[in-house]
């Protein structure tokens, strides 16, 4: 089958940054939304998906007035929920706990928070929905870290290792079939 063009766009900067804002509903920046719409010029997408949270959707609205396409929300492209640490600040939370989750947020999510495995688990289920077109989806620095997991076979130690400032894009040939394929075409920051 023949290769694909998927591009994850990290939302762009919220009015309040530097909080876990898992499903807190941020409120994005003017600034923060063209930087959006900056990245997705010229990319010749013929299908274009946004988070429900109001950081993203905002975005892919802008983005879809820019550029003529139809925009569809799809709730599975949100970032990992971080429950009773959602909306805080990580230098306010227990040193102790953040660090086993970091280490490993399946065994160790927040409390009251979402495992690792049920975000990858939605983002494939998402990844797996997708036609086999040119496709732009702007989302979190959560999901597309599930994407890179479940389409490149990344360990989740490898994951944090990727910089994803806010409006940053990651480009990816995607290979359709039963066990989808990708290869890493660019991130621009």
């Amino acid at each position: 089958m023949t290769a694909f063009a998927l591009h994850l766009l990290r939302h762009g900067a919220p009015e309040t940054p530097g909080l876990l804002m898992g499903r807190t509903d941020g409120v994005p920046t003017p600034e923060g939304i063209a930087a959006c719409v900056a990245q997705a010029a010229d990319l010749g997408i013929e299908k274009l998906v946004a988070s429900d949270l109001r950081r993203s959707r905002a975005a892919g609205e802008a983005i879809g007035a820019a550029t003529g396409a139809v925009l569809s929300v799809d709730p599975r492209w949100r970032e990992l929920d971080f429950g009773d640490w959602d909306g805080k600040a990580a230098s306010t939370l227990d040193p102790g706990a953040l660090g086993r989750f970091w280490d490993d947020p399946d065994a160790n999510p927040p409390p009251g928070g979402e495992r690792w495995s049920a975000l990858t688990a939605r983002v494939s289920a998402a990844i797996a929905d997708l036609s086999p077109v040119p496709t732009l989806i702007v989302t979190h620095g959560g999901a597309m870290r599930a994407a890179l997991h479940m389409l490149c076979g990344f360990d989740q130690r490898q994951l944090w290792t990727f910089d994803l400032p806010y409006a940053s894009r990651l480009s990816l040939r995607i290979w359709p079939g039963e066990r989808p394929g990708a290869q890493i075409a660019g991130l621009f920051p």
